[in-house]
């Protein structure tokens, strides 16, 4: 067993998916706690954030978007959204949340983990920048918009995490512009689309 102290909150109301996803990040040395519904999911992260959230998008009562908007509301942590469902409708509501990424059920323990690893990476890095009180509201920002970026990219074009990320920088790095420009453009232009497409229907 891999020594990780990250905390791990997952949420879903399906209890064999929660049991199995809990004992197998158990396994791989995450501290786990879960939930089965929305609103103890909120009192969980209230009482103690964790460090990173394993979400359920479809549950009774709250869905998965409107936990992790609350969430994201009281506290800025990576998310990772589970559903049984490859539409990227609701891939593009879950991304612009900020959500850190997007997995469609069934998902095991090993393609879990990577994911987990480099969200938590990606908010570390983010974390690191917050050199000082007044830079904390900019740089939450920041990391809200750059995830919303990378779930994007891979979304549409079918990147891995670290890759949509590594694109980002790329991008940003020969243009010689901020790490978030680069996002905000990204996000603006596919709102843009959204609300094109929505106008014809």
């Amino acid at each position: 067993m891999e020594s990780n102290s990250s905390q791990i909150l997952v949420v879903d109301d399906d209890r064999l998916v929660l049991a199995t996803l809990a004992a197998g990040l158990q396994q791989q040395g995450y501290e786990v706690s879960t939930a089965d519904s929305g609103e103890p999911a909120l009192a969980q992260y209230k009482d103690s954030t964790p460090d990173l959230v394993v979400l359920d998008y479809r549950m009774p009562g709250m869905t998965g978007p409107e936990v992790a908007r609350e969430m994201l509301a009281l506290a800025y942590r990576p998310i990772i959204m589970l559903s049984a469902y490859d539409d990227k409708v609701l891939v593009d509501e879950a991304i612009k949340l900020g959500v850190s990424g997007y997995l469609v059920k069934p998902v095991d323990v090993n393609q879990l983990v990577p994911s987990i690893e480099a969200a938590l990476a990606r908010y570390a890095e983010v974390d690191a920048l917050l050199s000082s009180e007044s830079d904390l509201r900019e740089g939450l920002e920041r990391s809200r918009v750059v995830s919303t970026a990378v779930g994007i990219l891979m979304s549409r074009q079918g990147m891995t995490i670290d890759c949509a990320y590594d694109s980002l920088r790329r991008l940003a790095r020969d243009e010689r512009r901020p790490l978030k420009d680069i996002a905000t453009e990204l996000v603006d232009s596919v709102d843009t689309a959204n609300r094109v497409v929505d106008r014809l229907k």
